[in-house]
């Protein structure tokens, strides 16, 4: 490159050469400023106030998920026992029937009174006659 004389273009002079020579086998060494004591543990006072309310976010998600848990296996122990209940109230319906009745009694072997009452005896015992089965 050619300058003309014009001194703003000269080339700058490679540091290397006033630099200290090293040794071919040592690394270069970078010194760096070390952080202070004080700024050290307000650095770990942080770390350790983000972990702990880490741990509280955590434990509580943890809780509410556990009582998630027991609410649905209550809510599904309810349901069953609703469904039990309705199919317990057809049955006593059922049941109740008179004609239900009738069926089971003749099916057990009891004989129907054809509508003629029931007379006890007048020796005052404890027997009852009945008329015609």
């Amino acid at each position: 490159m050619q300058y003309y004389g014009n001194l703003a273009l000269r080339e700058e002079r490679k540091k290397a050469d006033t630099a200290p020579r090293r040794q071919p086998n040592q690394a270069p060494r970078k010194h760096r400023r070390s952080i202070p004591v004080g700024e050290k543990l307000l650095y770990l006072l942080t770390v350790m106030v983000l972990v702990a309310v880490a741990c509280l976010v955590v434990y509580r998600y943890a809780a509410l998920y556990q009582l998630n848990r027991e609410i649905q296996t209550i809510s599904n122990q309810y349901d069953q026992a609703v469904e039990e209940s309705k199919e317990l109230q057809r049955e006593v319906i059922k049941l109740k029937d008179p004609a239900n009745i009738e069926k089971r009694a003749l099916e057990l072997g009891l004989v129907p009174l054809n509508e003629q009452p029931i007379t006890l005896s007048p020796s005052g015992g404890r027997t009852a006659t009945a008329s015609k089965p």
